[in-house]
């Protein structure tokens, strides 16, 4: 059995999460403890009874994941199960960075609240957008993108799995990409109630306050591969992951090829840690024969445990 945790990115938020798996571990009580210390300021509570509203601005909604994700870890890890690959989508790919022992839980926290402060605040006064296209390949969504780049900023910015596509941009481009894709035979076009443009180049302000900040971050080699978003490849050396973290901001996040790379490079089994269970479903579409399981409450971690079986021989 080889196994990948993956870790989810901002959009899986919800008031409660992480709260039954801290009422039923001391392990995850204090990974939400260490948060409240760190960012000074009640995380746990937020996370565990919102209200939503706060929850969901940026700069509360990528710690309060984070957080929530590792508590989430930490019970898994107790159990003894340890991953040989690790990933996350977007700001996951944070907490994925954590669990390898490449950057300190501490640490993240900081800098994922700044970064979402960065990314919100790069989108302010300008109307701006995202979309799901569902049902139409990559070259085709670029193509519509080309088209609608007369209205303004629109680009391709989730390659989530086969047949779904984010887009996003300034409003208008955005309405003209989902008009153009319902045209050439979406199955579905929507727009998302996102409150920024997140990886198009209208984040590169972002990326160049993020890169300031994690000049400063010590970064170590992870113990485990930790595969990219940008490269959709295992990122090694920490000069690579501090660069290739800039750049995450303002670039397409390939999350099926990171998929279809850790089903190549051997992985039967992913585990989603944190809150929801969107990757899982995008999973499934990407690599139907694997084994999808999730954990982010107690029930939900007994059954990946023992649908794991786990055994000294089963982990890295």
């Amino acid at each position: 059995m080889t196994i990948a945790f993956v870790f989810p990115g901002q959009g899986a938020q919800y008031a409660g999460m992480g709260k039954q798996i801290a009422a039923a571990s001391a392990q995850a009580r204090q990974v939400f403890l260490r948060a409240d210390e760190v960012l000074g300021f009640p995380l746990s509570r937020l996370c565990w009874d919102g209200p939503h509203d706060e929850l969901r601005r940026t700069d509360n909604t990528q710690p309060a994941i984070l957080a929530t994700s590792m508590a989430c870890l930490a019970v898994l890890q107790a159990r003894g199960v340890t991953p040989h690959l690790v990933a996350g989508l977007s700001l996951g790919e944070y907490t994925a960075l954590v669990c390898a022992g490449a950057i300190r839980y501490e640490d993240a926290l900081v800098v994922v609240r700044r970064r979402g402060a960065f990314m919100q605040e790069a989108a302010t006064g300008r109307r701006t957008a995202m979309a799901a296209i569902l049902g139409l390949d990559a070259p085709a969504v670029r193509r519509i993108c080309g088209a609608a780049a007369t209205r303004g900023v629109v680009e391709p910015s989730n390659f989530n799995s086969p047949g779904q596509i984010v887009i996003a941009g300034d409003e208008d481009a955005v309405q003209e990409g989902i008009r153009l894709a319902r045209e050439a035979g979406a199955k579905r076009a929507v727009q998302l109630p996102v409150s920024a443009p997140f990886h198009t180049s209208l984040m590169r302000p972002a990326a160049r306050r993020l890169s300031e900040v994690l000049v400063g971050l010590t970064i170590r080699p992870p113990t485990i591969p930790v595969v990219s978003n940008v490269t959709a490849q295992p990122v090694r050396e920490p000069d690579d992951i501090r660069r290739l973290l800039v750049e995450q901001v303002a670039s397409p996040v390939r999350w099926d090829e990171s998929v279809r790379a850790m089903a190549d490079a051997g992985i039967t089994t992913f585990v989603e840690v944190g809150p929801g269970t969107a990757l899982s479903g995008l999973i499934r579409k990407t690599v139907p024969p694997a084994r999808v399981l999730h954990v982010e409450d107690p029930a939900s971690l007994q059954e990946a445990v023992t649908a794991l079986e786990v055994s000294p021989s089963d982990v890295a």
